[in-house]
């Protein structure tokens, strides 16, 4: 054994406390077995060897005799030779087996067939006699008799009178010869039964059949030893054959037993012939049938000698095996007296008779009566042995030599074969026959013979113990005992192994089938289960047998459970069994909680240990010694060899983790987690400051690699150990690394954005097919390039599984600025692109180019005069469209990477900290100020057809260009309605400069004014409205609004959203606006003119001039030709929408379609009514005709934007909620107010304006933020100079955070539009109405004074929100 485990030696020493408080009679066996010598041993088995060899049968020859006269049968009636199957009615034993009848049917056919081989069955009459009789065995009447009944009697019975009828045939009345020939036909019958039984193996639970059987077979052949014909006898002359015995031989090598003992004890056959010459006057089948009656008398008596009531625990075990000594010692001696006959000669009672139950003495066999003597192994006998009789019988009135029946427990030893003390004997012999065959065994396994997986007695060596058992009155459980004592010993000196001991138990505890020598019925139970019937002797020996086994398992699991750390440990699993299914769960084991804690102590002490062993061995394999060569590497394989061990540990002891109250998994972590933890720290330190005096850094992927391998470490000390908290804050110690990368990723990203664009060809990814390309397909690599870039840099970081979730939101707050970035460049390279594709010259525009300036001004005076408008369809490039394909699908790629950082969790959990710790917001010093461009009025003329083409550019105080907007061609009331942010520090002026664009020369200034962004002005952060008046003529509207910069992850989603959806509204109104030209020349006054003028011809016109009747006006316009007057248009659409289809996704087509919408309405709109101003307008309203055609064409136009399939009846064009704006009911409402008188008008313009600022002032006195002050739309003047708040919804960058929240800001909108109506059409309508001048005067100044006032309370708000506390500081409390 090991070390350890001779350390562990004195553990729970159970066997002390055993023997301490053992019964008397356990220290008086072990005394006597102390005494036993080997010599002594030697001579006692000898002895029983010898006996068994002189109660065998001798063996008999054939020996011929001459012919004698004729002998005459002394019985001529079978009935007397039944007489002995007569005697036992209604006895099992007598009665042949279920299915017997079956297999004597084949047997029979087996001799009529000739199949049976031997001799005897040969003869032509055997076969005659029994052909007659398998005829009356084959009726069914008679078989299902015999199968009832199963009397071998009958059977016999049946075969003697078949015989007879058929041997008698032929016969002369007065010869009797063939009578003998029956009898013989008759035992060749019965010896063919009794064959049938022993090959099918009932003769073992049939003992007594079977020697009636034999019996009868010998009375059958009395007067005829041979059973082969007359003429084949003496060889040919005549005579008889008779068997005589064998003279008895002395020889040791005739002797088989014997043999085993010399065997097993190593003595030689000349040795043992020597002791057994020497002890022949002695060892006598006289003074064995004297032992016998010297034992029945003193078990009468109640001797110590025997086995009394004092050696039981219970009265009942005690006489349960008294009686059944009884029946086996009558056996015993019957067999004697059988071998020996002059033994029972002149002796009272010697002829055998059936015993009756109740007499005095010892009592036969009793129900529940147990069977006293049981061989270890007998399945591979014959079922013959030294004590089998024909019948059971009654010996007690036996007397030999004068001995007298009363024998004294004094003076010397009463027995010759039984020694002094049975039990110890008996286990010497058992020691000595164990070693024996264990040793032979392992010897045949190493030679390579086929041999059992344990054999704990060879068949020779089970046939001398069932021998000494049976001499020595050993009952079976104390054999039983004896043997696991044995066995014990043999596993404690370590000379079986854990499976032979395994066996062993299992061996006692379910012994192999045994045949049955007695007629007492087999118990229910195993000797060894059945403990109520063991001696006190046992109970004390098998509980330290327990006891010892006990420790010693405990030193080998021990032993074992230190190597549990090592790559192939040897596995507890048998020892556990052993222990559990036969010690410690054994009724007779006594359990010490104590000293169970204590052994789990000292396991676990010793685990400690051993952890600490392993980790060091870890420690000094993976860390190099030089500190300067330390590197991450190194800590992840110490991380890595440290988890698969606790992995390898987990699997193997998955099923049971605890072992004897001791987990080697906890206990590896408990000791190897808390030394890795301070080591890495420690170790990490190190790295980095080595790496920073060296002015190097640690590679980030690296650190990376490290925090995985904590992570994944902390995470099972977390589970194993929750009490125990990590070495250190992991995060802390490695955050630098990923705040580094976050660092790399912001310095790059926009290059990855210029290289991805640069790169791009901007083409739609076919791959060859003939199928048009899907919507997944339609936009380029570029997008795909850059969004890649996005989320490797985020993955890089998420698949850290981050657990310091402030850092973590940190982390992608800083990634979400720098995306926002590249964001911001791409769309800038992307608008460019798009910009210098859509703004390239026509064909007529290139020609004009190349014209000289006289030509130039002579072509568009030419046209002026002609007042020709050409109206071009636009080219579109594919590539343009690919470009709006890539914003819209980078739209959708950032809400899904907005949802998969979890951007309102990030930000919840950084405003938690700030509030928890106790942290102010940060100051703002950078603000966003959001400059929309609505529109401009009332500008001076610039071209030559009293139009200008005007767009406005914003720059700063040194004239650094910020935006420009689109251009509007011809017109002087332009509406742009385009957005801007600057970004700035502090107060900014801007001036904003409207320009008249010229296809000749140089462009013209119409007009110029500025406006100053001061944050002080915009702390209530509300959206105002500036109308500037410019410095030449007329105004520009402007919507200011302001946020402050926050360093904040929402706000940097918001703002990247608000990039991406403002470039795609700019690239599809500069698309629209390609469109824009032609649906303003079809949706104009003068197509309305031209419908309703193409009846009026020249002659009319004459025809007035000279006086004539005019004939009368003709009919307006048919439906056709309304219909007819969009065809152009729609026919327009349809090829631009035929080269937008091929290339834009179906949400970029809606989109597109949904601006087109717009631009319809908006033109409309322009149609009906001016824009809204405080000044007269010189457009006139149209005629009732006029009204009608115009609604015509918007229904027209409505139909063919839903595009209703006329098959399916579904919509594929724009959606009917974003048909139906607001803008499209304000229209419809038209038709309501148009030609109204102007004095209704008025009046329902007050109404709804005093309705409006009542909802206003609700508003006001519920909200707490004043975010909705103000009038309604202003007019201009004082007012609007000083920029008041607008009651128009702000799109702040918070609202733009993500695609949910932008939609339902728009909803929102929606749903205010159409809850909160306003009188602005019917202002419109009242600027084309002379006489309503007036009021338009005076709403404008009704608004200015209600937007001073909303400015002034709004003052007076935000002024009692900042200093409230101290203005409320001197009122006294109640």
């Amino acid at each position: 054994m090991s070390t350890s485990s001779t350390q562990s030696r004195g553990l729970n020493r159970r066997i002390n406390s055993l023997q301490n408080n053992g019964r008397s009679s356990s220290s008086a066996s072990a005394m006597r077995q102390r005494l036993v010598s080997w010599n002594d041993a030697y001579l006692a088995a000898l002895s029983v060897a010898y006996l068994h060899y002189l109660l065998q049968p001798r063996p008999r020859r054939l020996q011929h005799v001459a012919a004698l006269p004729p002998i005459q049968r002394t019985s001529s009636s079978m009935h007397d030779l039944m007489k002995d199957f007569a005697i036992v009615k209604d006895s099992k034993s007598t009665r042949f087996p279920h299915g017997f009848m079956s297999e004597l049917e084949k047997s029979l056919t087996g001799v009529l067939m000739g199949k049976d081989r031997r001799p005897e069955y040969q003869d032509p009459v055997v076969k005659r006699t029994f052909a007659v009789f398998y005829t009356a065995f084959t009726e069914q009447s008679f078989r299902k008799r015999m199968e009832q009944d199963r009397r071998v009697e009958d059977l016999v019975l049946i075969f003697f009178s078949s015989a007879t009828k058929e041997l008698q045939k032929g016969q002369a009345p007065n010869d009797d010869k063939w009578k003998l020939m029956v009898d013989r036909h008759v035992a060749l019958f019965v010896r063919l039964v009794s064959a049938t039984l022993k090959d099918h193996d009932w003769v073992r639970d049939r003992p007594e059949l079977t020697s009636r059987l034999a019996t009868l077979e010998q009375k059958l052949l009395k007067h005829d030893q041979d059973l082969s014909a007359d003429s084949q006898r003496a060889g040919g002359a005549g005579g008889t054959s008779i068997e005589v015995e064998v003279p008895r031989s002395y020889d040791v090598k005739d002797m088989p037993l014997v043999l085993v003992v010399g065997r097993v004890f190593g003595l030689s056959p000349a040795q043992m012939q020597t002791d057994i010459n020497k002890n022949r006057p002695v060892w006598s089948e006289k003074a064995a049938l004297q032992d016998l009656k010297t034992y029945q008398n003193l078990l009468n008596l109640n001797s110590r000698r025997t086995l009394g009531s004092d050696d039981f625990d219970l009265e009942e075990a005690y006489e349960a095996w008294r009686q059944a000594e009884g029946p086996d010692l009558s056996r015993m001696m019957l067999a004697i007296m059988k071998s020996n006959p002059q033994l029972a000669q002149g002796a009272p009672g010697s002829s055998a008779q059936r015993s009756q139950p109740g007499t005095n003495g010892v009592s036969m066999a009793s129900p529940g009566a147990t069977r006293s003597s049981t061989p270890w192994k007998v399945s591979d006998l014959d079922g013959q042995s030294s004590y089998a009789l024909d019948q059971p019988a009654d010996v007690r009135g036996l007397q030999f030599d004068g001995s007298g029946s009363e024998v004294s427990d004094d003076g010397e030893h009463p027995f010759i074969f039984i020694p002094p003390d049975p039990r110890a004997y008996y286990r010497f012999v058992l020691m000595q026959a164990v070693s024996h065959d264990l040793q032979d065994s392992a010897v045949q396994h190493e030679s390579g013979q086929e041999t059992p997986r344990v054999t704990f007695l060879a068949k020779p060596s089970t046939e001398l113990l069932n021998e000494i058992v049976l001499r020595w009155r050993i009952p079976t459980f104390s054999r039983l005992v004896l043997f696991l004592d044995v066995i014990r010993e043999k596993f404690v000196e370590q000379e079986i192994d854990l499976d032979t001991l395994d066996a062993a138990f299992d061996y006692v505890k379910e012994p192999p089938p045994e045949p049955r020598r007695s007629s007492v019925a087999p118990s229910e139970t195993t000797p060894f289960g059945n403990r109520s019937r063991w001696t006190m002797a046992d109970f004390t020996l098998n509980r330290q047998i327990l006891s010892a086994l006990h420790d010693a398992l405990l030193r080998d699991l021990y032993d074992m459970i230190m190597h549990c750390y090592e790559p192939k440990p040897p596995s507890i699993g048998p020892v556990m069994l052993v222990l559990e299914n036969h010690v410690t769960n054994d009724p007779l084991f006594a359990k010490n909680p104590e000293e169970d804690r204590q052994f789990s102590e000292q396991l676990a002490d010793g685990l400690h240990q051993r952890a600490k062993d392993v980790y060091a061995d870890f420690l000094a394999k993976e860390i190099p010694h030089s500190q300067d060569e330390w590197q991450f590497y190194h800590v992840i394989q110490l991380g890595k060899a440290v988890m698969k061990l606790a992995e390898r540990i987990q699997k193997r002891y998955r099923k049971n983790a605890e072992i004897m109250g001791v987990n080697p998994l906890i206990i590896l972590l408990e000791t190897v987690l808390p030394s890795y933890g301070a080591d890495t720290r420690d170790i990490v330190q190190r790295i980095v400051q080595v790496a920073k005096s060296r002015e190097e850094d640690v590679d980030i992927q690296d650190g990376f690699e490290l925090y995985r391998e904590l992570s994944e470490i902390r995470r099972i000390h977390t589970d194993a150990l929750p009490r125990i908290p990590f070495a250190f804050h992991v995060e802390g110690l490695l955050a630098d690394f990923v705040w580094r990368w976050v660092r790399m990723t912001d310095e790059k990203i926009v290059e990855w954005v210029e290289q991805a664009v640069k790169q791009d060809h901007f083409q739609v990814r076919t791959e060859g097919s003939d199928e048009p390309p899907t919507d997944e397909e339609r936009h380029s690599v570029s997008v795909i390039d850059v969004f890649r870039s996005f989320n490797q840099a985020i993955d890089q970081v998420s698949q850290l599984n981050w657990d310091d979730d402030l850092q973590y939101a940190q982390f992608m707050t800083a990634l979400s600025k720098s995306i926002g970035a590249g964001l911001m460049r791409y769309c800038e390279l992307i608008e460019q692109k798009f910009s210098k594709e859509m703004d390239r010259l026509s064909p007529e525009q290139m020609v004009a180019a190349s014209q000289s300036r006289q030509e130039r001004w002579v072509q568009l005076a030419r046209d002026a005069w002609n007042n020709r408008e050409k109206i071009e369809p636009f080219q579109f490039f594919p590539e343009s469209f690919v470009k709006l394909n890539n914003i819209e699908w980078a739209t959708e790629q950032l809400d899904r990477l907005e949802k998969s950082i979890n951007v309102d969790g990030c930000a919840d959990v950084i405003q938690k900290h700030a509030a928890a710790s106790g942290q102010r917001p940060r100051r703002t010093n950078t603000y966003v100020f959001t400059i929309k461009i609505v529109e401009a009025e009332d500008l001076k003329a610039c071209d030559i057809n009293g139009l200008s083409d005007p767009y406005v550019v914003l720059g700063d105080e040194y004239q650094k260009r910020l935006a420009k907007t689109r251009i509007i061609y011809a017109n002087l009331n332009p509406r742009w309605d385009e957005s801007v942010d600057i970004t700035t520090q502090g107060p900014l002026n801007i001036i904003a400069t409207v320009w008249d664009w010229d296809s000749l020369g140089d462009h013209d200034c119409v007009g110029r004014t500025s406006i100053k962004l001061d944050p002080s002005h915009f702390s209530d952060y509300l959206p105002r409205e500036y109308w500037l008046d410019l410095d030449t003529q007329g105004r520009l509207l402007l919507r200011v609004s302001m946020e402050g910069e926050r360093d904040d992850i929402q706000f940097h989603f918001g703002k990247a959203f608000r990039t991406l959806k403002r470039t795609e509204r700019d690239m599809t109104r500069t698309i629209t606006d390609k469109l824009s030209a032609y649906i303003h020349h079809c949706l104009s006054r003068s197509a309305l003119r031209s419908l309703l003028n193409k009846g009026i011809t020249m002659s009319s016109v004459s025809s007035l001039f000279r006086g004539q009747r005019p004939t009368p006006a003709p009919a307006g316009p048919t439906q056709v030709e309304i219909t007819n007057a969009l065809t152009p248009l729609f026919q327009y659409f349809d090829d631009n929408f035929a080269i937008m289809k091929q290339t834009l996704t179906d949400a970029a087509m809606v989109m597109v379609m949904t601006r087109l919408w717009k631009e319809v309405l908006s033109t409309i709109e322009g149609l009906l009514v001016p824009p809204l101003s405080d000044k007269p307008s010189a457009q006139r309203p149209l005629s009732q005709q006029e009204l009608d055609i115009v609604f015509q064409w918007l229904q027209l136009l409505f139909n063919f934007f839903y595009a209703i399939d006329e098959e399916t009846g579904q919509s594929d064009g724009v959606p009917m909620d974003v048909l139906k704006s607001p803008k499209y009911h304000e229209i419809q409402s038209l038709n309501f107010f148009y030609f109204e008188a102007t004095e209704n008008l008025i009046r329902t313009s007050e109404r709804m304006a005093s309705a409006t600022a009542a909802r206003q002032q609700q508003q006001r006195n519920r909200l707490s933020a004043p975010s909705m002050l103000g009038g309604g739309h202003s007019f201009g003047g004082a007012a609007s100079l000083l920029g008041m708040p607008s009651t128009r919804r702000s799109k702040s960058i918070m609202l733009s955070r993500n695609l949910g929240t932008m939609r339902k800001a728009k909803e929102e909108k929606r749903k205010e539009a159409q809850a909160d109506p306003n009188d602005d059409m019917i202002l419109r309508i009242l600027r084309m109405r002379p006489d309503a001048v007036a009021y338009l005067r005076d709403r404008s100044r009704q608004k200015e004074r209600l937007a001073a006032a909303a400015a002034a309370e709004l003052i007076v708000r935000q002024s009692l929100a900042s200093g409230g506390g101290r203005l409320m500081a001197n009122v006294p409390r109640r």
